[in-house]
């Protein structure tokens, strides 16, 4: 990714001296194209915006991640499916003995992104300074973790909305909220379809069948994007539904999944867990494209009455409705919002900022 762009918003923010950097990433999928999910898409830019604003960072993921990223591997990818038990360990191994060797690497500041227990309980036996950003809600692996006094380390979250799910067991949590490469995601000169765009990971929190449901309700066609991350969940819900009328696109590259999210009349979300963020909205702004949402979560905080409907979660037939409202609203006030809140320069130079200042906490 190139050097994103500098708001005005950056520039009032001091310079910081290269660090150096360990990242540790969520190890269930590589780091590449076309992305599992929103995490391995955040990783990925991470990585390459921290490394051209001239950090030497070294990226501890799954084997088989794109080659750009020069990746430090501490698990292998595994391309035919392994009991659940087995991956389950193989995990714990792979954070395990990635912990164990970690101080010894010289790093300025460790930048944890995984989603599981071994490095939150290890941070305290760490010399080296080690930031952690809560990518979800709390769960049950990392509520123990934390819990009874036990969190060690700094934390900062994508969301206040997150935040505060987090405020018993860790009150004092930063926000950085996400940030996403404004010219890769952004409106299409070509005229917009009459369709609906639900994109995601085809999994039964997300809600692809209820955009469905509320899209045919509407009398909406509805174009879904994203892979088939729970072949039991897509073959009983989705599956049965395609037709004429609701068109499954694929697991489409970031390009690719731009130009159909430009091109579609509205965009559907339909959490049906509380999404920390909703990277999703953001990029559907980011390409003029007007939301129609359940309220899960941190969704209600982006999406603004200039630019899309918000209904109670779960709730199909106030989403056809909303389908309809949002669908006139301005595109051009959608991309106006996501160029204000969510440039990709403005979260670097925060998660910048943090990064020195954790880093200097130890020194």
């Amino acid at each position: 990714m190139p050097e994103p762009e500098h708001s005005a918003s950056t520039a009032s923010l001091p310079p910081v001296r290269p660090l150096r950097i360990g990242v540790i990433a969520h190890i269930q999928f590589p780091i590449r194209q076309p992305f599992a999910g929103g995490l391995e898409a955040f990783t990925h830019d991470i990585v390459l915006g921290l490394r051209a604003r001239g950090h030497d960072v070294t990226l501890f993921a799954r084997d088989g991640s794109a080659e750009v990223l020069n990746v430090v591997p501490i698990i292998e990818y595994q391309c035919k499916p392994i009991s659940l038990s087995e991956g389950y360990m193989a995990e714990h191994h792979a954070y395990l003995g990635l912990m164990q060797r970690i101080d010894a690497m010289g790093f300025d500041v460790i930048f944890n992104n995984a989603l599981h227990y071994v490095p939150a309980t290890m941070t305290s036996l760490l010399r080296t300074p080690m930031l952690t950003v809560l990518h979800t809600p709390p769960f049950f692996e990392l509520i123990n973790a934390y819990g009874n006094g036990r969190a060690a380390g700094h934390f900062c979250t994508v969301s206040a909305a997150n935040a505060r799910s987090w405020r018993h067991l860790l009150p004092d949590c930063a926000v950085i909220p996400n940030g996403i490469d404004l010219d890769g995601w952004a409106p299409s000169t070509e005229p917009t379809g009459d369709h609906a765009l639900w994109f995601g990971r085809l999994v039964p929190e997300k809600g692809a069948h209820l955009a469905i449901e509320a899209a045919r309700l509407a009398g909406m066609e509805i174009h879904l994007a994203g892979n088939m991350a729970d072949d039991e969940y897509f073959r009983s819900h989705i599956e049965p539904l395609l037709g004429p009328q609701v068109h499954h696109l694929g697991h489409l590259s970031r390009d690719k999944l731009a130009k159909a999210l430009a091109h579609a009349k509205v965009a559907l979300v339909t959490p049906c867990w509380d999404e920390p963020f909703g990277l999703v909205v953001a990029e559907a702004l980011a390409c003029g494209t007007p939301v129609a949402a359940f309220d899960r979560g941190a969704i209600a905080d982006l999406v603004t009455e200039d630019t899309g409907v918000v209904v109670p979660a779960n709730d199909t037939a106030a989403l056809a409705k909303a389908m309809m409202s949002a669908a006139s609203k301005s595109r051009q006030a959608c991309r106006e919002q996501a160029e204000r809140n969510w440039g990709y320069g403005l979260m670097l130079s925060r998660y910048e900022q943090l990064l020195t200042k954790v880093a200097a906490s130890h020194g």
